[in-house]
């Protein structure tokens, strides 16, 4: 026994060496050719943004950051320290993709209403505090509302 052990290459790390002489400007274009010949007999994509991961996954995962990033627009649409420019920048690209956004429509009359509701549970809740909950019924008071049950 020599002692020595035999190295096998992490096909992850190869994967992104190929990927970064691809996109080297100091590579020789013939070794960038035989990067890509590499890269897509291993079945992998050139592009650097993609992670080295069969076809299949990687549409799986391109699907997944679109939703985030649609996630991310919508959040922008309700978050106060967004610009009004920016929110409308958002809400074009929900519609462009055709994700209609949920308006408040509700009245004035009825965001009262849930408010209400809003203390009465608060009252009832074992979790409130008993000053959470003398504030409730102060402001249900001050509300015109008699009956708590």
């Amino acid at each position: 026994m020599s002692g020595t052990k035999e190295h096998t290459k992490d096909t992850t790390r190869v994967v992104a060496g190929l990927k970064a002489a691809v996109h080297n400007p100091n590579v020789s274009d013939e070794a960038k050719e035989n990067a890509l010949k590499r890269l897509e007999e291993m079945g992998q994509s050139a592009d650097p943004i993609t992670p080295a991961q069969p076809k299949a996954t990687q549409s799986a995962a391109a699907e997944a950051h679109e939703k985030n990033v649609l996630r991310g627009y919508k959040a922008a649409t309700s978050n106060p320290n967004v610009s009004e420019e920016a929110k409308q920048h958002a809400r074009e690209v929900l519609e462009a993709a055709g994700i209609q956004q949920k308006l408040d429509t509700h009245s004035e009359e009825e965001h009262h209403h849930r408010v209400l509701a809003g203390y009465k549970a608060a009252i009832h809740n074992p979790n409130v505090s008993d000053a959470a909950k003398q504030h409730a019924r102060e402001y249900l008071a001050d509300s015109g509302v008699t009956d708590l049950d």
